[in-house]
């Protein structure tokens, strides 16, 4: 366990809120989402899923004063490659969606990316071991 800097639990709560807007949207809004990015229903609806669980995830740890330095290393590696994986599976003909399903995962990828960035610099801005 490690002490949380204030940065790291921000970019934490940041990564909880944005995962939790698209978590319901995705969930509840699958059908709309996908005709308006032309993006498959069962794709979105089961990122929503995947989406609550990792945003809960997320706000608990952004929750804490110490946290596990491996947990917040999971979490930075977890952003990273779905940056990687949501432009991969863009370039991968996997799915055929819209200009507007292109920009939204673009975005998002971008977003998770930066996310990715922010907790790795919050990681190294917090402090020294907890031992109790």
């Amino acid at each position: 366990m490690i002490d949380a800097s204030t940065f790291l639990r921000r970019a934490l709560l940041a990564d909880a809120v944005f995962s939790g807007g698209a978590a319901l949207g995705f969930t509840f809004g699958a059908g709309t989402f996908a005709t308006l990015f032309n993006l498959p229903e069962a794709l979105l609806r089961e990122t929503g899923l995947f989406l609550i669980a990792y945003a809960a995830l997320v706000g608990w740890l952004a929750s804490r004063a110490s946290v596990a330095k491996a947990l917040v290393l999971l979490v930075v590696v977890g952003n990273a490659a779905w940056t990687v994986g949501s432009i991969a599976l863009l370039l991968s003909g996997a799915v055929s969606p819209n200009i507007a399903g292109e920009v939204m995962v673009v975005a998002q990828a971008i977003a998770t990316g930066v996310f990715a960035e922010l907790q790795y610099v919050g990681l190294r801005k917090s402090g020294s071991v907890v031992t109790a």
